[in-house]
């Protein structure tokens, strides 16, 4: 569904540029044309620039380091760059360009679980790099797209279930954004602490995001900061439980903010300096830390890998 609704997005917006620029052109105003279609094909970077400078503002107190102006710009930036890639070609286009790897007995996989309007095409680069070295994998769409994020853990439970049957071994769980949260879920109710070797969480907001005011569907309402929801969840948990995550968060996430809400107390909590909310789950300290998860997976330097990967 997802996969259908971003290409007829991207497909739209690409028509509708274009036939501004032939209207304009055709009455001989090849400045308006050119501007005109620029801003239609590229207008979602004014809107991540608001959110850059509620970023700034909303920071106040937060205990994290205040990000400079340097870099919200360069995250901004980056943001601007990295989204078309994944939105407008990825997911809509080839969201199974690599398909899964169930791998071998004996083998530790990944379960990748995306975040709100993504699909397993936001991994590519990842699934790229896993099967180069050899690493099972599962991937999942979560759906409903706009739906309650308690609907995610049977589709969760699925991919790790068909790791588990043909590797034998409990998975690491790599979750984006609202993934990490659907992974939350998923633990508790299927009681699936001993089925998981760790969760890694990037940009997961945790305790919800100051962007949540303006939700209004049933996923987004329950990641508003301070939520109803996210309260009776944090309480159904066990402490100990948190020591199996590891959390990548930072104060140039333009989506989960303040930063400090992308934390777990008694997980591993690791600060990503200057990097936006999309590019956080691209790089080279979360891909080491991921190998670094799986016993049989060196840890080594994967930035060259991944910037391979990312490319294409």
């Amino acid at each position: 569904m997802l996969a259908r609704l971003q290409k007829f997005i991207t497909l739209a917006l690409l028509a509708v540029a274009l036939a501004w620029a032939a209207v304009w052109l055709g009455q001989g105003r090849p400045g308006l044309a050119v501007v005109g279609a620029l801003l239609i094909a590229f207008g979602y970077a004014a809107v991540l620039a608001l959110e850059f400078a509620l970023v700034a503002r909303v920071h106040r107190d937060d205990p994290t380091p205040r990000a400079s102006l340097a870099q919200l710009v360069g995250a901004w930036w980056g943001e601007v760059t990295h989204s078309p890639l994944i939105f407008c070609w990825r997911q809509p286009f080839c969201p199974d360009a690599v398909p899964d790897e169930p791998g071998r007995p004996g083998q530790r996989g990944v379960v990748f679980v995306h975040g709100l309007v993504c699909n397993r095409g936001f991994w590519t680069p990842w699934l790229r790099l896993m099967r180069q070295r050899g690493v099972p994998f599962a991937t999942v769409n979560l759906e409903p797209v706009f739906g309650s994020i308690d609907a995610y853990p049977a589709q969760i439970e699925a991919a790790v279930r068909r790791l588990e049957a043909s590797t034998g071994m409990a998975p690491v769980l790599v979750c984006h954004s609202m993934g990490g949260l659907a992974a939350r879920v998923w633990l508790q109710c299927h009681a699936a602490d001993a089925r998981v070797h760790r969760v890694i969480t990037i940009g997961t907001p945790h305790h919800g995001t100051w962007l949540g005011r303006y939700a209004r569907t049933s996923n987004t309402r329950q990641m508003h900061q301070g939520s109803e929801w996210l309260r009776r969840l944090a309480d159904s948990e066990p402490p100990e439980r948190y020591r199996r995550f590891t959390c990548f968060y930072g104060h140039c996430d333009n989506i989960v903010f303040p930063a400090s809400t992308g934390c777990l107390p008694g997980a591993v909590n690791r600060h990503l300096e200057g990097v936006a909310h999309v590019q956080m789950a691209f790089q080279p300290q979360v891909f080491n830390e991921v190998l670094a998860s799986l016993a049989d997976v060196p840890s080594d330097d994967t930035t060259g890998l991944m910037a391979g990967a990312a490319a294409r």
